[in-house]
């Protein structure tokens, strides 16, 4: 299945976006893409509900606003130097063990909302990333087990200001959180949809140009590996986000760098989890 919310910003409903690229209402199953609904087998209980309910389900318009596919998780963790060729492209040693951090919550919006460059930036930037929704409580899980923890996948454009988070001191999550800076969806496939998120194809384009072009066969660290590791050191809980990192071809990775500015179109996608659009607009 493929998870939609839609809706003005704040008010979203939760539906469905069938194979036909239809889209339908199923509020009238009672619940939210929520922490509850994918710790109690909500996307079995939405299947079976379906079996009879689904004809009367009413129809959503391609005109409607696509909100973040999933209520606003407890967190959204990312992993940086992901991929082998970015680590090298940033100037950065290919990691021994994972490198996280957290994007704030309240930074995520739906896939096609516009991209705010913060107040004083003058140097945001782009990242085309696969998210992971966990499905399913996951403390101390081993990587042989990484996968019963998973609810599905998304598309995440896990924006950066890189004065932000390089320049100045402390964590990387100066540059990460601000608000905007996480568009997510359009839709959560779920797991049945993607039989191997290890090896997708990744893209992003800035006005029309193909920027980032890769899959995620370059990982450093697979999926299964993500979850159970950052499993060792928190509780990741139902709805949860981690999003896994980007290819090569961030505007921090050009010579000379090349940043964000308003009137710029992104455009992003991944096999199997459709694609979005960001047009960039100053602070205001």
């Amino acid at each position: 299945m493929k998870l939609i919310r839609f809706g003005s910003a704040g008010n979203e409903k939760p539906g469905l976006q069938l194979e036909d690229g239809s889209r339908i209402d199923v509020s009238g199953f009672g619940e939210d893409y929520s922490e509850s609904f994918f710790g109690t087998d909500g996307i079995g209980r939405l299947r079976h509900w379906l079996e009879t309910n689904q004809g009367n389900c009413p129809k959503v318009t391609a005109a409607v606003r696509l909100g973040p596919p999933m209520a606003r998780p407890s967190k959204l963790v990312c992993v940086g130097l992901n991929y082998a060729q970015h680590a090298k492209e940033a100037g950065m040693n290919i990691p021994k063990e994972p490198v996280l951090f957290f994007k704030a919550t309240s930074a995520i919006v739906g896939p096609n909302d516009d991209l705010i460059i913060p107040k004083g930036s003058e140097k945001t930037d782009w990242e085309v990333e696969l998210a992971i929704v966990i499905g399913k409580k996951a403390s101390y899980v081993s990587e042989a087990n990484a996968f019963d923890h998973v609810a599905g996948y998304v598309l995440h454009n896990d924006y950066s200001e890189r004065a932000f988070q390089i320049e100045k001191e402390g964590q990387w999550c100066k540059g990460k959180g601000c608000d905007t800076f996480a568009p997510i969806g359009p839709f959560i496939a779920t797991t049945d949809e993607i039989p191997d998120p290890n090896s997708l194809n990744l893209w992003l384009k800035l006005n029309g140009e193909t920027v980032q072009n890769s899959s995620t066969d370059d990982f450093i660290f697979n999926v299964q590996e993500v979850v159970s590791y950052i499993s060792q050191f928190m509780t990741l809980l139902p709805g949860d986000v981690i999003s896994t990192g980007t290819p090569f071809g961030v505007g921090l990775g050009f010579d000379p760098p090349k940043y964000l500015k308003p009137g710029d179109v992104v455009e992003l996608g991944i096999e199997g989890l459709g694609s979005s659009k960001q047009t960039a607009k100053a602070y205001q």
